[in-house]
């Protein structure tokens, strides 16, 4: 425990919708705080937008706050709706499934369901994957907004994971295209060796990609001879959660009747 990121926790859960308002004195008072330590971190919280002062000079929780909630409950309602569905898929298909959403210029993994085959003895969730190189970032970057995608190439390394890793701008730009005409994504061995993953976007209400989700195995039929089936699998999932979070696509699938590698 760092003592000094606790006191500003403190500060910030004493907040309440009984109390959305309190004074420096009352801070101090009920967190049995000395008011200058109070002040120095109230201050620091203040300068992050985490905490406002009031007209009156008491202080009331910022609007930084607001998107950090807003991201929560969008992952949250997001894993909720998608759960059953990724259940059926994991059963259908027998290979590990993911969900993930965007978060930066990686993904964020926020629910699994991992294959008996998978030699990871940990589940993939919490874990942090970048969005080039792996079948779910590559479903979000497709449908990003070109001068994003753009952004994110010219900023963000474009390490080299195996052989197999595509890190020519150019080349990725042009499987992002691939992608977005097929209405899927694959790694084939892109982030780790002796792993095929298949994924689709999975979009907002508003039409804006939220996130993907993927199978993922150790089977390189995944990304041949079983494509055909997995793709419509994926995608048909990928759509209806999409419907779930009040999205209404344009087309009914996006797989195109003969899949593309």
């Amino acid at each position: 425990m760092i003592g000094s990121v606790a006191k500003a926790l403190d500060i910030l859960t004493l907040f309440s919708k009984t109390h959305p308002v309190l004074t420096l004195a009352e801070i101090s008072r009920r967190l049995e705080m000395p008011k200058s330590t109070a002040h120095h971190l109230i201050t620091t919280l203040a300068a992050y937008g985490f905490i406002e002062q009031t007209d009156d000079g008491a202080y009331a929780l910022g609007k930084s706050l607001i998107p950090l909630t807003q991201h929560v409950l969008v992952n949250v309602e997001l894993r909720d709706r998608a759960a059953p569905l990724l259940r059926a898929l994991a059963d259908s298909c027998n290979e590990s499934v993911y969900l993930t959403v965007r978060d930066g210029d990686a993904v964020l993994y926020i629910y699994a369901i991992e294959s008996s085959q998978r030699l990871l003895a940990r589940t993939a969730v919490g874990d942090r994957a970048p969005l080039y190189c792996t079948s779910v970032g590559k479903a979000v970057l497709a449908w990003l907004p070109p001068d994003e995608v753009e952004c994110l190439l010219n900023t963000a390394p474009l390490n080299t994971y195996t052989p197999y890793t595509l890190t020519d701008p150019a080349t990725l730009l042009g499987d992002l295209e691939a992608t977005r005409q097929r209405g899927y994504s694959l790694d084939n061995q892109e982030h780790e060796l002796n792993t095929f993953c298949v994924g689709a976007p999975i979009f907002k209400a508003d039409g804006h990609v939220v996130g993907a989700c993927s199978v993922s195995g150790r089977d390189p039929q995944i990304v041949e001879g079983r494509l055909p089936a997995l793709a419509e699998q994926i995608v048909g999932t990928a759509q209806e959660i999409s419907r779930h979070m009040g999205y209404v696509p344009a087309h009914m699938s996006m797989v195109r009747s003969r899949p593309q590698r």
